[in-house]
């Protein structure tokens, strides 16, 4: 059942010149394989995925090749069968033009699967394992961000009241999620079902813009065909309309509190490509290895939307299109408003590739200088977010990052909106960009600063912790013995042994001990003549019997092939020597009685 929603309204917003019609009259084409699929390994939001696959390795199309880190992560499969080239850099769309690695896929052009585990009665599983699903599909937001889809489904905390099916699509050129919706709306659908189960919402709400009737048409079928209760919200056609905020005021009248998430207001928002892909996962065990694409443009060639393999070269599927690469000004990933210039054409499509947009000069003249600002305020009425971005701008330019964050400039969505208007032709959007950048530095170096102090710390603590237990340690030895002396002279007093000859030894134990040691060694250098036959005759008696012992020793030594064997004969042979003394000091005495 399908029930007509009211919109709300929001602050600012633009009208640019949509151009969507000149991409959204055909159906949805496949492009060709290329003759190299390049993956890069770091696609998506989050730690960069581990390649699991070498060199030379032959793979089916479905398989894993990437494997996601611990916490934010995304795997990555094989959009086709074939083997692994390289494993290496390659160019790769983004602002800055540095390449990053890349698994490169060269296709045996059999297309062959992996094997596949489809769940027709999806709905038997348990959400853990629907979740799984999705993770080990390798699952991304379809609708720009690419953030990994299982996350949005991990927040326990969070009580999720509404499923927000994003269909907006409000930048312009853009029209991949217009064509998906007319043609799959009935998979988009079935996608929300698994959303809506994943997450507990009790309803669905699908905002989608008034330029898109079609589209409506489309869902509203598929809703009665598939007896879904559904509220269709069509909102005016206005951008930045398609922003998850955004939207979320435009189709519920809530507003997102700044630095807020949806999930904080209980709505979970998701894009109709991430639902279609949703289903195609959990249902058909398909993971993610193709999306659609806009090409669009003057110079486009042939403008339209076609199912692209992911990390096919952007070079490839405009050749495929007969772009005319001498009309275009340059390449743009995205839209004109939040899209950015791709600086090589051998860059692949992306799981967050949405659109390529080939302009004319004519189409999309190149940036002019900007001029100092007039402080018009066309920019403040242009947020959608109510900021005032002339306040930003200085702030950015002067790096008064403090103030810049006064100024709200964590919540700037980046639309373009400001840029837009702007009759100094001032790159707002860069400046904030910049701004945004240089205050997420600062608190990483801040963090890495409170952790080396915490350290620190924790190890002058447990430094001064471990001196103090050692003169614990030693304060109770030197108690104990103490206590043991004091014990023992207690003892002498009361047996009567005060006599004055002990009393050195009885008020110093060490004393004593030293002075037990000097007699017993004094007597042991005695002369011979001052001791008795049996004395002697004792001594001889110990020396042998040490003798003897170093001589089981020396035995035992030499079965075990010890290497003591030579330093126990020497040590033997003195005992030997001390012995024979002894007795010859024995039979001198005897013969004297």
């Amino acid at each position: 059942m399908i029930t007509m929603g009211k919109a709300w309204s929001i602050p600012g917003g633009i009208h640019p010149d949509d151009k969507k019609s000149l991409s959204n009259q055909q159906p949805i084409k496949t492009a060709p394989l290329p003759s190299e699929l390049w993956l890069p390994l770091s696609m998506h939001i989050g730690a960069q995925a581990i390649p699991i696959v070498s060199v030379g390795e032959q793979v089916l199309k479905g398989q894993l090749i990437a494997k996601a880190q611990a916490g934010i992560s995304a795997n990555i499969h094989a959009p086709t069968s074939g083997h692994i080239s390289a494993i290496a850099e390659h160019a790769f769309a983004h602002e800055s033009g540095f390449a990053v690695e890349a698994i490169c896929i060269t296709p045996d052009q059999k297309d062959q699967w992996r094997a596949q585990q489809p769940w027709p009665n999806w709905q038997e599983k348990p959400a853990a394992e629907l979740l799984q699903r999705i993770h080990s599909g390798g699952l991304v937001g379809l609708g720009g961000a690419g953030f990994p889809t299982d996350i949005k489904y991990s927040n326990k905390h969070a009580k999720i009241d509404t499923l927000l099916i994003n269909a907006a699509e409000c930048e312009p050129y853009i029209t991949s999620d217009d064509v998906l919706m007319r043609f799959y709306a009935s998979e988009i659908l079935l996608g929300a079902q698994i959303s809506q189960q994943l997450s507990g919402a009790n309803k669905i709400i699908i905002g989608i813009e008034n330029n898109k009737p079609e589209a409506v048409a489309a869902l509203k079928e598929a809703a009665q065909q598939l007896n879904m209760a559904i509220t269709l919200t069509v909102v005016p056609t206005k951008y930045p309309s398609g922003g998850e905020k955004q939207l979320i005021q435009l189709t519920t009248g809530i507003e997102v509190p700044s630095a807020g998430l949806p999930s904080d207001v209980g709505i979970l928002c998701q894009n109709v490509g991430t639902l279609r892909q949703i289903y195609r996962t959990v249902v058909h065990d398909e993971p993610l290895i193709s999306r659609i694409t806009t090409v669009t443009g003057m110079a486009s060639g042939q403008p339209g939307n076609y199912e692209v393999r992911i990390g096919t070269p952007i070079e490839s599927l405009l050749s495929y299109v007969e772009a005319d690469l001498k009309l275009a000004d340059r390449i743009i990933m995205g839209g004109p408003m939040m899209g950015f210039a791709v600086p090589d054409s051998a860059a692949p499509v992306m799981k967050t590739t949405n659109c390529l947009l080939l302009p004319s000069k004519k189409e999309l003249p190149p940036a002019m200088a900007d001029n100092p600002c007039i402080r018009c305020g066309l920019c403040e009425q242009a947020c959608p977010v109510n900021l005032l971005p002339q306040q930003m701008l200085w702030a950015a330019k002067n790096r008064q990052l403090e103030n810049a964050a006064l100024h709200s400039l964590p919540d700037c969505i980046e639309c373009g909106a400001c840029s837009y208007v702007c009759p100094s032709h001032i790159p707002l959007v860069q400046y904030f960009r910049y701004a945004k950048g240089e205050t997420r530095q600062e608190q990483l170096d801040h963090l890495k600063s409170e952790q080396a102090r915490i350290r620190f710390e924790n190890r002058q603590a447990r430094q001064e912790r471990e001196a103090l237990e050692k003169e614990n340690r030693r304060k109770a030895r030197a108690e104990a013995a103490a206590k043991a002396l004091a014990a023992k002279k207690k003892a002498q007093e009361e047996a009567g042994e005060t006599g004055a000859e002990n009393k050195p030894a009885e008020d110093d134990p060490i004393k004593a001990a030293l002075a037990r040691a000097a007699a017993k060694k004094a007597a042991q250098k005695a002369p011979a003549a001052d001791k008795s036959v049996e004395e002697l005759q004792a001594d001889f008696d110990k020396a042998n019997a040490r003798y003897q012992k170093a001589l089981e020793r020396i035995k035992a030594a030499e079965e075990e092939g010890s290497e003591m064997v030579n330093a126990l004969k020497k040590a033997a042979t003195k005992l030997q020597e001390k012995a024979n003394s002894l007795e010859l000091l024995v039979k001198q005495a005897k013969d004297k009685q």
